[in-house]
């Protein structure tokens, strides 16, 4: 396919699969359960990082940290204290425990009550053609606080090669505005076209087949390159094609034909 072709042909995968009943098989479904702004953060942040592995699992594994947290997020957030560990104490998904748990909400509660929440710590300066200052910056205000080196392995930092797949992910669906309503676009001061790509194995498998992407590591250069090409099709929106790469590569195997 030339350019023209491949970008009719993502255009119309984004089509079929940017719908509101992607939301059901989704870790997206998760925010979607509340209707404030921080808990939608909060509840999207931790769903996100959440997120690697078997999607029937995560979703699952989700949805029983917010039974735990009394499906009220940010109140447990600006109420948590060491009483409220007894609530996450057993929890486990894969190799996130209830010692990374306790950090997260103690440095939630931090960034809420001392940087003005998630959105001010993931900031964009309009200089920024992507995300890789934003998220160091998140990273160096959610790292502030004492905890376990063991509990840094879960934020992604593209300043050490990573693709930060999933902080990716998590900046899409604050960012982005759509007709069809899947991403929330709650956060006003970042536009769509600084996002970057989320990158994981079946994204970059079907984008190499596409030509979209020569790099063999899915490493932050990857994840760059790949957004490059996707803003010569859409400069404005290139995050939309997550979409249709996702679809391409976990609903059609497209990457194996």
């Amino acid at each position: 396919m030339n350019r023209a072709e491949l970008k009719e042909f993502l255009d119309q995968k984004v089509i079929q699969y940017h719908r509101p009943e992607f939301i059901k098989s989704d870790p997206i479904q998760i925010p979607h359960r509340f209707s404030l702004k921080e808990d939608i953060e909060i509840s999207g942040f931790l769903a996100a990082t959440m997120s690697w592995g078997n999607r029937k699992m995560i979703i699952g594994k989700a949805n029983e940290l917010m039974n735990r947290v009394g499906n009220s997020p940010y109140d447990f957030v600006m109420n948590y204290n060491e009483n409220q560990f007894e609530k996450i104490e057993d929890f486990k998904h894969r190799t996130i425990n209830s010692t990374d748990l306790d950090f997260y909400f103690r440095s939630l509660k931090n960034i809420y009550l001392n940087h003005g929440g998630l959105e001010t710590v993931f900031h964009f300066s309009k200089k920024d053609t992507d995300s890789y200052n934003a998220i160091e910056n998140f990273r160096n205000k959610f790292l502030e606080i004492e905890h376990l080196k063991r509990s840094e392995k879960h934020l992604s930092s593209p300043a050490k090669g990573s693709a930060a797949k999933r902080l990716n992910m998590f900046l899409r669906w604050m960012v982005r505005t759509d007709r069809q309503q899947v991403d929330f676009g709650i956060w006003k001061n970042i536009s769509a076209s600084q996002l970057v790509c989320p990158l994981d194995l079946h994204s970059g498998n079907v984008a190499r087949k596409l030509g979209l992407l020569k790099r063999k590591q899915n490493d932050w250069k990857a994840a760059i390159e790949l957004n490059s090409n996707l803003k010569k099709m859409d400069a404005k929106d290139p995050v939309k094609y997550d979409f249709a790469l996702f679809g391409l590569g976990i609903f059609e195997g497209f990457f194996k034909l």
